[in-house]
């Protein structure tokens, strides 16, 4: 381009080129915005007239039940993606400091002026009153911050209880020292969540088990009561630019874990302790489900991991019956395969796995990263580990070179270059809890710290990189990185989705509509500018965050 306008003329200088090139950028982003937005829009402002800036406006559609959120800028103004014409509901999400809002059976059809939203406030006190509506509301850090105790207690917490449900399950009920003490050791002594194996160690020591239990016992027993509500502060400039859309799926119960998007823009999903598999197709909402074959007599059913291959070719891992099954959904035919591991059915077998460009399933188990027939279940090539006995996640790079996974429970990484066969062992800080993860375009491998914090491996210097999470309290169990090498994350327990640029060290919090998300895992689509960012929360639904630049 620079060559083509300079030719006859000379060429441009560096400053003009420059110029140009920003002039391009925005017309870009400009056109990219245009097409998330040019719907129904409006204005929030409070009873006093004061523009709010950080709400969450959300329509959701009577035909389907699909929930689209936006959020309103400095000036109080917030906009919809053009939507399909019908009849919705439109609501404030998580309205907290201020009273409910909802208008039912609005008639939309096009770019429609909406009549001005106005809130009125539940108090002008700094903190929020423990009403039942306002708890349902607040994220679990936020219920950590309100609640009284020390930070050792508190860190007990999050540490080791923050990866299978929300803290509002925990902090809704009421217990006395002796009922939390049976809660806490089927919690922490049961093989994963099904909690049907019980250990005779568990993720505590006895000590550190009486004091999370007389803290419980404190804060929650039979007579304690719901603290004055501390709230972190409403998205504020570019956290407010991103719209979200939630598909609700139609089981109950689901426990769903992993997502995974396919070649024709489908999304696919795995219920954690059920015997379906699902697919989302979001042009519609509608989500067509699969009959996972039956699994032996007294085995839990349910997939953990979920992978959609080059050729729409669906993998998925059985974590209680220990097997690999392969999905072909143009004949709807599934093929399982038998893992050999040595613990019982009904306990985890290390669920997260990886397949390379040429089909081969790899993992860390056993004291070695290793290389699998994917179907045949044989190993067909191993890489010794001296420190670590296996890895959490699991993770290719995109040439295949590279293997990486977080060492959860233990804090630290396994990488291994599969050419050379050297292998790398880092350690992080104590409790940084490194779980899933994937590589960069620069094949730095990025993963998700269950103690709050994304963990770096730079594979140049061959060393660790740490970066806590802004907001206190949160836990991670995976991180994806994008086309451009932004690094993207659920932040569980805050009700927040996290978008970390490496180049500049910088956090975007998007504060999601529900008060939390437990994200165990992301699929992103690069061939949308911005990218587009997919999850699968545990309660069941499907969320996809749409970043405007």
């Amino acid at each position: 381009m620079v060559a083509c306008i300079g030719r006859g003329r000379g060429l441009l200088s560096p400053a003009a080129v420059l110029a140009s090139f920003l002039l391009l950028s925005h017309a870009a982003q400009a056109q990219t915005a245009s097409q998330l937005l040019g719907g129904p829009h409006g204005v929030v402002k409070s009873a006093n007239g004061e523009l709010l800036e950080g709400i969450m406006v959300q329509l959701i559609a009577q035909k389907n039940a699909i929930r689209t959120t936006v959020y309103s800028n400095a000036d109080g103004r917030y906009e919809f993606p053009k939507l399909e014409p019908g009849t919705f509901t439109l609501r404030i999400a998580r309205p907290r400091e201020f009273h409910p809002f909802v208008r039912e059976k609005l008639e939309l059809n096009g770019p429609a002026e909406l009549a001005d939203i106005t809130l009125a406030r539940v108090t002008n006190a700094a903190l929020l009153p423990a009403l039942p509506e306002i708890a349902a509301q607040m994220t679990g850090s936020e219920w950590l911050l309100s609640l009284s105790g020390t930070g050792e207690e508190k860190r007990l917490l999050t540490v080791n209880c923050n990866w299978c449900h929300s803290y509002q399950q925990i902090f809704r009920n009421r217990y006395d020292e002796h009922g939390w003490a049976q809660i806490v050791n089927r919690m922490t002594k049961g093989a994963g969540s099904p909690l049907i194996n019980m250990n005779p160690r568990g993720r505590f020591n006895d000590e550190d088990t009486a004091k999370l239990v007389k803290w419980l016992a404190t804060v929650r027993g039979p007579d304690s009561k719901d603290p004055p509500f501390v709230t972190l502060p409403r998205p504020q400039g570019r956290q407010t630019r991103v719209v979200i859309t939630e598909y609700e799926l139609p089981r109950l119960e689901l426990a769903t874990h992993d997502v995974w998007g396919d070649s024709k823009g489908n999304i696919w999903y795995s219920p954690h302790r059920s015997s379906y598999i699902g697919r989302l197709d979001p042009r519609t909402g509608a989500v067509k489900e699969y009959r996972v074959p039956a699994v032996d007599a007294g085995v839990l059913p349910g997939t953990h991991w979920i992978y959609v291959d080059k050729n729409d070719i669906v993998w998925g891992s059985e974590n209680w019956a220990h097997s690999i099954w392969r999905f072909d959904p143009k004949t709807e035919e599934f093929t399982r395969v038998r893992w050999n591991v040595p613990e019982p059915v009904n306990s985890p077998m290390g669920g997260n796995y990886a397949l390379d460009p040429e089909g081969f399933i790899w993992r860390a188990r056993g004291k070695a990263v290793a290389k699998i027939g994917a179907l045949t279940g044989d190993t067909i090539l191993r890489f010794p580990l001296k420190k670590f006995t296996g890895t959490y996640g699991s993770a290719v790079s995109r040439d295949g070179r590279y293997f990486g996974g977080g060492a959860w429970p233990r804090d630290g990484v396994v990488v291994a270059d599969t050419q050379t066969g050297e292998v790398f062992e880092p350690d992080c800080s104590a409790n940084c809890g490194p779980a899933r993860g994937e590589f960069d375009p620069q094949g730095n491998y990025w993963s998700g710290g269950r103690g709050g914090m994304l963990v770096k491996f730079d594979i140049a210097k061959k060393r660790l990189f740490e970066y806590p999470l802004p907001t206190p309290y949160a836990s991670m169990y995976s991180a994806q990185a994008d086309k451009n090498g932004e690094i993207w994350a659920g932040e569980m327990h805050a009700g927040r989705y996290l978008r970390f640029n490496p180049k500049t060290e910088q956090y975007i919090e998007y504060v999601l509509p529900e008060p939390y998300g437990i994200d165990r895992e992301t699929w992103i689509d690069n061939s949308t500018d911005p990218v587009t960012v997919w999850y699968v929360d545990h309660d069941g639904w499907i969320v996809r965050i749409q970043p405007l630049d």
